[in-house]
């Protein structure tokens, strides 16, 4: 009688000690996530009850009286993720059974990535998995953050946690903090907020660290027994308070050298230039037709030029020069090992850390003005009307005649500076750029605007002043060209054709938004005011876009448009092209920058060999490769965003016991984070010092009073008073003003 189920609400099998606790609670009144774990538990009890029984959704939702369709469907949703536990497995389509006994804890465990808290607190995020498991701060063992770890699934308050049982792999084993020397130990305190432990140094594992000094530290062990695991100091950085100290601190927390080996600078200075009239007999000569380019005013490495022409039968050839870095960065060369390693180059707040060494970054790549340079292009003819009827791919040598900054073409653009030389080839291109923006917005494109935080630094590099950096016409001139090229390139590999061979390739890929980041991000834009109002057979994107220029008229895009970015999905490089959702291109590449990413410098060397009818080799698998470079891009705008973090910090070192106005970007059950509308600098207000007794309530997002009805929501404007700024936390702590009156 094991292997039956009944479909009634009594179970015919004599020997099954399992009784269901019927979940009685409303729709209305039900909070889903609560409903959604307790029914998990009453599932695992279930089968546990008949370790060798098969069961389908229908024959579980019947035995826990569970009627409504969406209930029924919840199960269904449940077993599938219980599958991907290994708890079940499948045996038929939409049939399952335990996998082991419950005698067995092994059919209770389940492998995933610990992400912690600061407050010592983890999550584990299992792929497949829709909701992460938490741990509590007493659970998570020996485990770091991002380790891939095993954990032991419990059940605690009626809830499923889980307790880390092993650690399978480290995330990392190096870690930058700040050494403490006592009288009789010795410990470093790391940097990250997420790394809620010390580590303990033992004699002669000090590298001569004086106390208070920035250090890295190596993870060596962690006995049995022992609170803190054992490190060793590798590198002193130096006494904290400095602007280089503080800044190669981040580098190294995020995995970045901040000097290249000996044997590729070597190699990179043995570099020479070659002899552009011999490399003119094997490429196409631009060196004659008006080129310029258009870069950041403080930029050094200028990877990208464009030139105009217009032919005789009055259509325009619009050529993308791209820096040839594939003729100089050999692979299996130090240079190339190092670039592959770095992934990117990384743009600080007061620095680059660059992908290459200088000698090529800032020199024999650059396509500085009024000098020969080796491309790689794409040159497309196109007609008055911007149809694109013809385009060419291969090496050349260009010799780019004026450079500008963002802000010079902009005038131009804007009328308020006359060129007669350039000036009407850049309003020409500007008006066909915008007929391909337009274009695009029509297939579904996200109309993303970038409002980037910016500072006005002094001689030493400290913060005088904070604003927004905002995209305009320029810099959208520079972007639609570059986007039509790395479309055309993805398309030239990748597109299927008759009689032609698809090769190993690296997509640049953005998949299609998740449901319930939408379902979240709904939530944040009503408290701001905004609604999506979803367009008839259009995707989300249309809504969006009209959200984003609703906020940019209201001067609110730089807090709705990262909101809107974070709920979508990350891109990503990968060889199975699902398309690019953001910018609705089926087909899509970066081919446009191999000075500062390693992934153009992949598809420079597999393009060059395609049009040459062979097969690039690779030393590795490119599935690999993508794998990595996906994740230094990560690591390398984390970078970014906690050098702009620390500058906020030291711009407001100054500014305690100051009150200024704000709204509310994120509220937690640990207190609200608001931004302060003078600088757009975020401080944490904690909820210990929010007079009156609140509570986070995680369905609506808010903290909600318990004594009066007071609510802090999302969006909602209130004074802060500056309280504490710790610039080694990278922390700027705040109070509400109406405390201090």
């Amino acid at each position: 009688m094991d292997n039956y189920f009944c479909a009634d609400s009594i179970c015919v099998n004599k020997r099954c000690n399992f009784q269901p606790q019927i979940i009685h609670m409303s729709k209305k009144n039900r909070n889903p996530n609560k409903f959604k774990t307790e029914l998990t538990n009453q599932i695992i009890k279930l089968f546990q009850a008949h370790p060798t029984s098969v069961f389908n959704y229908k024959q579980i939702a019947t035995k826990l009286q569970l009627k409504e369709s969406s209930d029924r469907t919840l199960v269904s949703l449940i077993l599938q993720e219980l599958e991907v536990w290994d708890m079940l497995k499948m045996t038929e389509r939409g049939k399952y059974k335990l996998i082991a006994s419950s005698k067995n804890s092994a059919a209770n465990e389940v492998t995933g990535r610990i992400d912690f808290t600061p407050r010592g607190a983890a999550y584990l995020i299992v792929d497949g998995q829709e909701e992460d498991i938490y741990i509590h701060r007493t659970n998570t063992g020996k485990a770091f953050n991002q380790d891939i770890v095993k954990v032991q699934l419990t059940s605690h308050g009626g809830k499923t946690e889980g307790k880390v049982i092993e650690v399978i792999e480290r995330a990392k084993t190096e870690f930058v903090g700040t050494i403490d020397i006592g009288p009789k130990t010795v410990f470093v305190r790391p940097d990250d907020p997420k790394m809620p432990i010390d580590f303990f140094i033992e004699k002669g594992h000090t590298k001569g660290a004086k106390n208070g000094e920035k250090v890295t530290v190596k993870f060596l062990s962690w006995p049995g027994g022992s609170k803190s695991p054992l490190g060793g100091v590798t590198e002193r950085i130096g006494m904290p308070g400095t602007m280089d100290v503080d800044m190669n601190s981040i580098l190294v927390e995020y995995g970045f050298p901040t000097h290249f080996p000996g044997s590729v600078e070597q190699e990179a200075h043995s570099i020479t230039e070659p002899d552009y009239e011999k490399e003119a007999t094997n490429r196409r000569d631009f060196r004659d037709i008006l080129t310029f380019t258009i870069d950041p005013v403080d930029a050094k490495d200028f990877d990208d030029a464009l030139s105009f022409r217009e032919l005789d039968n009055g259509n325009y050839e619009i050529g993308v020069h791209i820096a040839d870095v594939s003729h100089y960065v050999l692979p299996g060369t130090h240079l190339d090992t190092e670039a592959l390693g770095r992934g990117n180059s990384v743009y600080l707040v007061d620095r680059v850390i660059p992908m290459l060494p200088e000698n090529l970054s800032n020199l024999l790549c650059s396509l500085r003005p009024n000098e020969t340079k080796l491309t790689f292009s794409a040159v497309f003819e196109i007609t008055p009307k911007g149809k694109l009827i013809h385009e060419w791919f291969g090496k050349t040598l260009i010799n780019s005649d004026k450079r500008f900054t963002y802000e010079e073409a902009q005038e131009i653009i804007e009328g308020t500076v006359i060129d007669n030389d350039f000036g009407p080839v850049i309003l020409l291109m500007d008006k066909i750029a915008k007929m391909y923006r337009k274009e695009r917005l029509k297939e579904g494109a996200l109309n993303v605007e970038s409002q980037e935080v910016r500072f006005d630094l002094d001689e030493q590099g400290n913060p005088l002043g904070i604003k927004l950096k905002i995209s305009k016409d320029a810099n959208k001139l520079i972007e639609e060209f570059m986007l039509l090229a790395n479309k055309r390139v993805a398309m030239y590999i990748g597109k299927p054709e008759q009689g032609k061979k698809i090769v190993p390739f690296v997509y640049r890929l953005h998949d299609e938004p998740n449901e319930e980041k939408i379902a979240d991000l709904r939530i944040f834009l009503n408290e701001f005011g905004y609604k999506i109002n979803l367009v008839a057979d259009k995707p989300i994107s249309f809504a969006l876009n009209t959200v984003m220029e609703e906020a940019k008229k209201k001067d609110e895009l730089h807090i709705i448009g990262p909101m809107v970015i974070r709920a979508m999905s990350k891109a990503y490089y990968g060889t199975d092209n699902i398309g690019h959702y953001g910018l609705a291109f089926p087909f899509y590449t970066h081919f446009t920058s191999p000075i500062r990413r390693y992934a153009d410098l992949l598809v420079h060397r597999i393009l060059f060999e395609r049009l040459n009818n062979k097969e690039y080799r690779f030393n590795n698998t490119l599935d690999s490769q993508c794998k990595h470079i996906s994740n230094t891009e990560k690591l390398a705008t984390d970078a970014e965003r906690a050098s702009v973090k620390y500058m906020q910090v030291k711009f407001m070192a100054d500014k305690v016991g100051l009150t200024f106005e704000a709204k509310i970007t994120g509220v937690t059950d640990w207190g609200i984070f608001v931004e302060m509308d003078e600088n757009k600098c975020e401080g944490l207000v904690h909820i210990k010092s929010i007079e009156g007794n609140y509570q986070y309530n995680g369905r609506t997002k808010q903290l909600e009073s318990r004594s009066v009805a007071l609510k802090y929501h999302l969006g909602m404007k209130v004074d802060v008073v500056v309280k504490n700024v710790d610039l080694i936390k990278k922390q700027i702590d705040l109070e509400l003003a109406e405390k201090w009156d």
